[in-house]
């Protein structure tokens, strides 16, 4: 593997493409905005999402698909979950179906309730589409850009494949897990976003370490509750892509999701958070994904269903935080 496509320019798209830069001859970063990509490529830094970091030489900043994918040998996908199936329906025609496509994105689509890895399964063609993986795990974006060590997880149910894309990907900072449990690596990583959000809720409230323990540990158990049942591996949960994820998000001074849940605990209400920033908090969509999801399989998803009422029913958090502990005792 010599020529990387990175679809996708937003903070975690520029970081992974600089710290794989090393890896690899080439590599093409796609950004959908004409004028965002001829900045960076001008200014050789990405000033609107990961400002501070200097793109390495061996970066090309493209907005035309067709240029950004000839050549490749893998493709990135780091596209936000709303947007995947779009910018995959334009890229499609130029993508062949033996080139591997590991995505990085971390969401569920709300319209069918599918994987990020199903969504790129179905956009490529189906049953003869590109090999696809998933990347996941506990990053920062500027931290990964910085250099700073981290350990990801990449899965495939092809295990041939991740092993290709675990000994291409690896750098010295940058540490990669193999696996074959796609399911549970993207369960793990979508909702992790949402419990988050309690997360930030109970820091926003003023509630101090116990509250955000008992949210996350019975957040973990929410999320392998509904990872098993659609047959993931319980081990996953609590490893990188699950336990590791999920605490980085929730207590992590960086997470989006978090911030959004401060906020909230704050009294601000959800139109205005978003207004406010543009970088993407993926919890917030992924919530009312999940909560379908929940009714879909049966399973019983407290935590989830109490942000899906204060993010899309005005529900007060510091009285969704009362719910919660107000349910029936019962075993762990």
């Amino acid at each position: 593997m010599k020529r990387l496509a990175v679809l996708g320019a937003g903070s975690w798209g520029t970081a992974l493409a600089i710290a794989l830069a090393p890896r690899f001859e080439e590599i093409r970063l796609w950004a959908r905005d004409p004028a965002k990509a001829r900045e960076m490529a001008t200014m050789r830094e990405n000033r609107i999402y990961l400002p501070g970091f200097r793109l390495p030489d061996g970066i090309r900043v493209s907005h035309e698909l067709a240029d950004s994918l000839a050549g490749a040998d893998v493709i990135l996908s780091v596209v936000p979950s709303r947007h995947l199936r779009s910018v995959l329906a334009l890229a499609a025609p130029y993508i062949s179906n033996k080139t591997p496509v590991v995505s990085a994105t971390k969401g569920i689509e709300e319209e069918t309730l599918y994987r990020m890895s199903e969504v790129v399964a179905e956009s490529l063609g189906g049953s003869g589409h590109s090999p696809i993986a998933v990347l996941s795990g506990p990053t920062f974006a500027a931290e990964i850009a910085a250099g700073e060590p981290a350990a990801v997880v990449i899965a495939s149910a092809d295990a041939a494949l991740a092993g290709q894309v675990q000994q291409a990907f690896a750098t010295p900072a940058l540490r990669f897990y193999s696996s074959r449990d796609v399911t549970g690596v993207e369960i793990g990583a979508a909702l992790k976003n949402v419990i988050a959000i309690g997360a930030g809720i109970c820091h926003g409230l003023g509630l101090g370490s116990n509250s955000v323990a008992a949210l996350v540990t019975r957040g973990l158990a929410e999320i392998t509750r509904l990872a098993l049942v659609m047959n993931a591996s319980p081990g996953t949960l609590s490893g990188l892509a699950g336990l590791g994820d999920l605490v980085l998000t929730a207590t992590g001074n960086l997470s989006r999701n978090r911030s959004v849940g401060i906020r909230l605990g704050q009294g601000q209400q959800l139109p205005q958070i978003l207004a406010a920033t543009t970088m993407v908090a993926e919890g917030v969509s992924t919530c009312r994904a999940a909560h379908r999801l929940g009714r879909k399989h049966g399973v019983d998803l407290p935590i989830i269903q109490r942000m899906y009422e204060v993010l899309y029913e005005g529900k007060d958090p510091r009285m969704a935080i009362k719910q919660l502990m107000e349910r029936p005792l019962t075993s762990e």
